[in-house]
């Protein structure tokens, strides 16, 4: 319902429900709620409660959540937090995570060894989502 809101363009009502969602353990909607303090969509913005409903998000499993948050982690100085949150998001299989940390490498934030692992981790997880089904789509 949270969503439906959002998409409406009634970010308040959607605040509501999102933040009803978080109260039941629903990880997406911690990460709807990160961004809606990010932008200061129906709330004003907040950097404090925009990093404790990513990391909420992300301890939940969320892969972009964690993506996101290594993104925090970079702009705030803490390179060794940013390029673990980057290596976790990889290694659930996102993409963007794996480009950021092809960059990290670059800039020398992370070994060569740990880059490798990362893309075994990620690979790892993009094989775990195929089947003869998706394939045949």
């Amino acid at each position: 319902m949270g969503r439906r809101r959002y998409k409406e363009g009634n970010t308040k009502s959607a605040f509501g429900y999102y933040s009803k969602a978080t109260e039941l353990g629903d990880v997406g909607a911690h990460f709807s709620l990160s961004l809606m303090y990010q932008e200061g969509l129906g709330v004003e913005k907040d950097e404090k409660k925009e990093v404790h409903h990513l990391e909420e998000a992300a301890i939940g499993g969320h892969p972009k959540a964690r993506h996101n948050l290594g993104f925090v982690e970079l702009i705030n100085g803490r390179d060794a937090r940013a390029v673990k949150h980057l290596i976790i998001a990889a290694n659930m299989g996102h993409d963007g995570s794996l480009v950021a940390l092809k960059l990290c490498y670059r800039k020398g934030l992370i070994s060569k060894e740990n880059f490798a692992a990362a893309l075994r981790g990620h690979q790892a997880a993009v094989d775990s989502t195929k089947s003869p089904q998706r394939e045949a789509a």
